[in-house]
């Protein structure tokens, strides 16, 4: 059995990791809060920008871009929303289990994977997979001028044919207790059928409709990334409260039966001494 120094080392040790994973689920809450704001808010403009572009091709069936050009998927891009750091629970193993599903039915030579997160990074690099581009420690710091550069370079790899499809594979948040990873084809871009009975909308360009469409098309992906990762954000910062939470209840815990252990082993050591002061008090007494 553990002496009672060793106990008490134990117990101060444990006290020590629970004091450091309290304060990681108090920050990551603390961010929680923010992110999750800013997530919903750059989900609704995104799902808007898709209205309007729904609008505006409905309003011409003519209307035709590169984007929309239908073609063999034997090669791809996928692009990964990923984290940079771990101490979140599942978050990391569950995003990673759904994509190594999702690319079994592709070979390996013809697969282009575009990582944000750097635990992402690590992970297929480990696996030899071929990976043009990374952006790493962006949690929550991305601006519209990363994004944009990111999206040229996709748009650009896409025309130039150096991928038939792009895919992004991302983790939505819904609350602090449920999170969703979601792969999800980026292009090309599906024209949404007109719903049957509603009720049309006659729409004057200017300038041309072309370039209007072109813009409209750039902005939406824009707001397609910026809400993908901001919904993933928030989804990891959940993630690394409720992983950390658990941490620290399971700290508490083990300082509960330290303690409880420690005051055996001291009633046992008082015990001890009891029983040899009164048999040295009966040895002298026979003399």
């Amino acid at each position: 059995m553990a002496t009672l120094r060793e106990i008490r080392r134990r117990i101060k040790s444990v006290e020590n990791i629970k004091q450091i994973t309290k304060s990681m689920e108090m920050v990551a809450a603390a961010r929680l809060h923010k992110a999750a704001l800013k997530a919903e808010q750059t989900g609704l403009f995104s799902r808007k920008m898709e209205e309007v572009l729904n609008h505006v091709l409905e309003s011409s069936e003519q209307l035709t871009h590169p984007f929309f050009e239908k073609r063999k998927d034997d090669n791809i891009g996928l692009l990964i929303v990923g984290a940079d750091r771990g101490l979140s629970g599942s978050y990391n193993s569950n995003l990673f289990a759904a994509i190594d599903r999702f690319l079994e039915k592709y070979d390996k030579e013809k697969v282009k994977l575009y990582i944000f997160g750097k635990k992402a990074l690590e992970h297929y690099e480990r696996r030899k997979w071929n990976i043009p581009l990374t952006q790493l420690d962006w949690g929550g710091k991305t601006t519209f001028k990363d994004i944009k550069k990111i999206s040229d370079l996709l748009f650009t790899s896409f025309l130039s044919y150096e991928f038939n499809e792009l895919w992004m594979a991302s983790t939505r948040y819904i609350s602090i207790f449920n999170r969703k990873v979601v792969i999800e084809k980026f292009l090309p871009l599906k024209k949404s059928p007109r719903e049957k009975d509603k009720q049309s909308v006659d729409f004057v360009f200017e300038p041309r409709v072309e370039e209007l469409l072109q813009e409209l098309i750039t902005r939406f992906y824009l707001a397609k990334i910026q809400a993908a990762l901001d919904e993933s954000y928030a989804a990891e910062l959940a993630a690394r409260v409720v992983s950390m939470g658990s941490a620290t209840k399971n700290a508490e815990d083990m300082i509960h039966k330290l303690t409880l252990i420690r005051n055996k082993v001291r009633q046992a050591s008082i015990t001890k001494e009891m029983l040899e002061i009164s048999a040295s008090v009966e040895g002298m007494s026979g003399r």
